[in-house]
């Protein structure tokens, strides 16, 4: 009985903890304004709706292979004593152009267009997020 309930505890922790991973919000990235400093208050106001719209439609990464497989020669100690063998790897990868790395992308972007706007004393309507 001590088991089972140790089991259920420890299912629920992880549950808890994954659940936790997935709701955390994106933080976004630094963008330097300095990019933005040749355009006036009424071309920043047009590039943060422009982002701003893309964030509400959604933001889809480019689809990429993330799985591999690899054949080798791998070499180690075991019951048998040392020796080498052959090995086996399957690999599921992780894309640096996930959703949230894009979005924080643009949202830092946006900082960057507000922090553009602020030095150069234009009113800039902000979507709050």
């Amino acid at each position: 009985m001590q088991m089972i309930k140790t089991k259920v505890a420890i299912s629920l922790t992880l549950i808890l903890l994954l659940t936790g991973c997935m709701t955390a919000s994106v933080k976004p990235n630094y963008v330097s304004p300095a990019m933005y400093q040749n355009l006036n208050c009424m071309q920043l106001q047009s590039e943060y709706d422009r982002i701003q719209q893309y964030i509400a439609q959604g933001v889809t990464p480019a689809k990429r292979n993330l799985f591999g497989v690899g054949l080798g020669l791998g070499g180690g100690w075991g019951r048998g004593g040392w020796g080498f063998g052959p090995s086996l790897s399957v690999n599921l990868g992780q894309s640096r152009e996930s959703k949230n790395t894009q979005l924080a992308q643009l949202l830092g972007q946006q900082d960057a267009v507000v922090q553009a706007a602020r030095f150069k004393a234009c009113s800039i309507r902000v979507i709050q997020k």
